[in-house]
């Protein structure tokens, strides 16, 4: 009964550790995924000020135009 009462002890903190450094580990990790696509973003677009500035339809239509025709 002691050692069960040791290891209860002993292994819930450690137990709760483990899964505050796995939340932290996945909070940092997503972070970082969406920082990163957001730079890549920025690369794409070519605006260096960081400001993301939407196209307007009449934009993107004559770029997914200007797109199939350099494919073809």
């Amino acid at each position: 009964m002691d050692n069960a009462y040791a290891l209860q002890q002993i292994g819930l903190p450690v137990l709760g550790i483990v899964a505050a450094a796995a939340a932290t580990f996945y909070a940092v990790s997503f972070l970082e995924i969406r920082e990163k696509s957001f730079r890549d973003l920025d690369e794409l677009d070519g605006s260096e000020s960081g400001v993301f500035k939407p196209m307007s339809s009449r934009e993107r239509r004559a770029k997914r135009q200007a797109d199939k025709q350099a494919r073809n």
